[in-house]
């Protein structure tokens, strides 16, 4: 399993259950990586895509404790029923997508992290582990810096020397 997401200079994710910048081509990047796949994510995040509605073209995972059953995602209702679900498919096409607690449960569980650097502060009210500073992660790869729409931005991974088993 690995993690998705762009954080700004803080490691801010999110602010009032959106994102902070709109970065076309992390979206890209997003979009190109994440579709035909497998997304987790909680209850949340799901609420803050368009209209509620999942991501097209992915299978859907959302831990929702107290949710109910939809026809377009799948809906679990605990950790084990989640781990139990994603072990189903292959650990690299398994993406957690947000936000700030399933991160946080599931990071130890992440061969790696895709993390778009954001040069930036978006005054966020969520954030994401400092991975520089978290023993189990080493800064695998990092792009060149681009701009786009107005940001630089650095697409990194990050790879857990010792991920947990699920």
């Amino acid at each position: 399993m690995r993690a998705i997401l762009h954080a700004d200079k803080e490691w801010g994710i999110g602010k009032n259950n959106g994102l902070m910048f709109k970065i076309p081509a992390d979206m890209k990047f997003f979009k190109e990586t994440t579709t035909g796949n497998v997304v987790v994510m909680g209850s949340n995040t799901l609420k803050s895509f368009p209209g509620g509605k999942p991501l097209k073209d992915r299978l859907n995972i959302v831990l929702w404790p107290d949710g109910e059953d939809r026809d377009d995602c799948l809906i679990v209702r605990s950790l084990e029923e989640l781990f139990a679900e994603i072990g189903k498919y292959d650990p690299e096409r398994v993406f957690v997508v947000g936000g700030r607690m399933m991160y946080k449960t599931l990071l130890p569980y992440c061969t790696e992290v895709l993390l778009t650097k954001v040069d930036a502060v978006g005054g966020a009210d969520a954030y994401f582990e400092n991975l520089d500073e978290n023993e189990n992660f080493y800064l695998f790869s990092e792009s060149e810096p681009e701009v786009t729409n107005g940001y630089t931005i650095r697409f990194c991974v990050y790879k857990n020397k010792n991920p947990l088993k699920y």
